[in-house]
């Protein structure tokens, strides 16, 4: 029995993983939510498909739900202190996919084609694949106008 998922955050990459845990290897596809991905410090960050991807292949934290397990922060620490932009945090572990999926679509790889890398580098048995290789973006309509969900607004922040 094939089944297909459509999934996103940390709830749904549990979902995920207890799914291929109960089924043959091969036999889950997860169409993982893309429209939280945003850039940061320059690197393309897709939350999504990395809490999916990190767990499956053990690697997710359990304690802050998101991220790498025995995540480290020196890099934030040094942006900070050097005073960069540090209103999201990433991990010292965490980087190396960033960098690596920035550097694959930078030289026009699709999104679906850097997580299929992934994928099987770490013999992930499941199917992950972005809702779509286009770049797309939550906002969030109020009394204050659009405000990009990913992104703080300076102008909110006092």
């Amino acid at each position: 029995m094939s089944v297909v998922v459509l999934t996103g955050g940390v709830g749904g990459a549990k979902l995920v993983d207890g799914l291929v845990r109960a089924l043959p290897a091969g036999e889950v596809s997860a169409i993982i939510n893309t429209a939280d991905d945003s850039e940061h410090l320059g690197l393309r960050i897709s939350p999504d498909i990395d809490s999916v991807f990190y767990m499956l292949c053990d690697m997710a934290d359990p304690v802050r739900g998101w991220g790498v397990r025995d995540e480290s922060w020196h890099f934030m620490d040094s942006v900070r202190k050097l005073g960069g932009e540090d209103w999201f945090n990433l991990g010292d572990r965490d980087l190396a996919v960033h960098v690596l999926r920035t550097l694959a679509l930078r030289i026009g790889q699709t999104l679906s084609g850097f997580t299929n890398e992934m994928v099987a580098a770490r013999s992930i048995s499941a199917n992950l694949l972005p809702m779509t290789n286009d770049v797309v973006s939550t906002v969030v309509d109020c009394s204050l106008g659009r405000l990009p969900f990913q992104e703080p607004d300076r102008n909110l922040v006092a």
